[in-house]
């Protein structure tokens, strides 16, 4: 987590994958009632949602079981619903929301209202539970000097194809057969990428 830029204390591994961490990141927090992570984790996503492989990252949240988990994401879809590229994620969650806190929900939003980032959502967040602090995430801009695909992702896009080019950066032997499988891409696009990346370098 510490390597896509959520500022926690320890080691960062700046070549995790953002998807991979991402859903990590939310099973810990749904699975495990971690609400310190669960905030960081939604202002992380309302900074960068726009990096995000959203299509990548439907896949992986619509494999999971866990309902908390598959609500969390419908929600913060939800929430960018303007980003059309959520949409698939959006209907991830089927049924009534569901509650974020095990017990007293109901009285906390009575209270204090609810979060207005789930409002109308998958998931029922009191407004008082989850810190919003942007504080608690690098900026886009630190996290592109720290971050070598969440770089070539500002630049090129969102893809498959941005990360294969960071991923050739940090290590040009890769064959496409290996850049596929560490990309989670097509071998047919890391062939062409690795061919332009070579082209380039002999330019």
């Amino acid at each position: 987590m510490i390597g896509i830029g959520m500022n926690f204390a320890g080691k960062a591994e700046t070549r995790a994958n953002i998807e991979d961490t991402l859903l990590f990141a939310s099973a810990q927090a749904m699975e495990g009632d971690d609400l310190r992570i669960l905030a960081v984790l939604v202002t992380w996503f309302g900074v960068n949602a726009s990096w995000v492989n959203a299509d990548r990252l439907t896949k992986l949240i619509g494999a999971q079981r866990s309902t908390r988990v598959r609500a969390l994401w419908s929600a913060l879809a939800h929430w960018h619903g303007r980003d059309r590229r959520f949409e698939r994620m959006m209907r991830l969650h089927r049924g009534p929301p569901i509650d974020l806190l095990a017990v007293g929900t109901a009285f906390q939003i009575r209270r204090h209202g609810e979060d207005p980032r789930f409002e109308k959502s998958a998931l029922r967040v009191p407004a008082n539970v989850l810190r919003n602090r942007t504080a608690d995430v690098l900026t886009p801009a630190e996290l592109a000097q720290w971050n070598l695909a969440f770089r070539y992702r500002v630049m090129m896009g969102p893809s498959y194809r941005a990360d294969m080019w960071a991923a050739l950066e940090a290590e040009s032997q890769l064959s496409a057969a290996e850049l596929a499988r560490r990309t989670y891409g097509s071998f047919a696009t890391a062939w062409n990428v690795r061919k332009a990346f070579a082209m380039l370098r002999r330019a």
